[in-house]
Formats: C-alpha cells, structure tokens, sequence
C-alpha cells in the first residue's frame, strides 16, 4: 500500500524545484498522488477496508489544501503541476 524508498526518491527527483528539494508544495503534492494512486488500486480488492479509506480521505483532503495554496501563491507552478501530474480540475 505505501511506497518503497526508491519510487519516492523518484517522485521527489522528478517534482523537486531545485537540488535537495523535499519540501516544496510539488513534491508534497506528487507524494500525496503517488499514495493515493497506490490506496485506489487496494480499495480494488479489498472493499470493505474502511480504516485505511479514512485515511484515504485524509490525504485527498490534504492534497486539495496544498493546491489551493499553490493556486494563490503562483498560479504557473500549479497549472504546471496538474498537468504533469494529470490531475483534474
């Protein structure tokens, strides 16, 4: 269900603004998408887990406050980032 070190490293590589860059609303958003990504395809087999669909829902929430922050302060870094990351809206 979550992810190994190496493909996090990886999202970090491709989302990261700069070197040694861990923190950015990108990154963190990317992470989030990457965990989400992962909890939906678990939700395939295993439907009545309900504990980890709360937390499911916590981390959507989450990524909905770090893009709405993302879209007050630069909006080009957001439309740059849904669209690398493929996410709607």
């Amino acid at each position: 269900m979550s992810i190994t070190a190496q493909r996090k490293s990886e999202v970090i590589a491709d989302n990261a603004r700069s070197a040694g860059d861990t923190g950015s609303a990108e990154v963190q958003v990317a992470i989030l998408s990457e965990r989400i990504a992962n909890l939906t395809d678990h939700f395939k087999s295993h439907k009545k887990d309900n504990h980890s669909r709360r937390g499911l829902l916590k981390m959507v929430s989450q990524r909905r406050r770090l893009l709405d922050h993302l879209i007050k302060t630069d909006r080009e870094r957001y439309t740059a980032l849904i669209a690398k990351l493929g996410l709607r809206r």
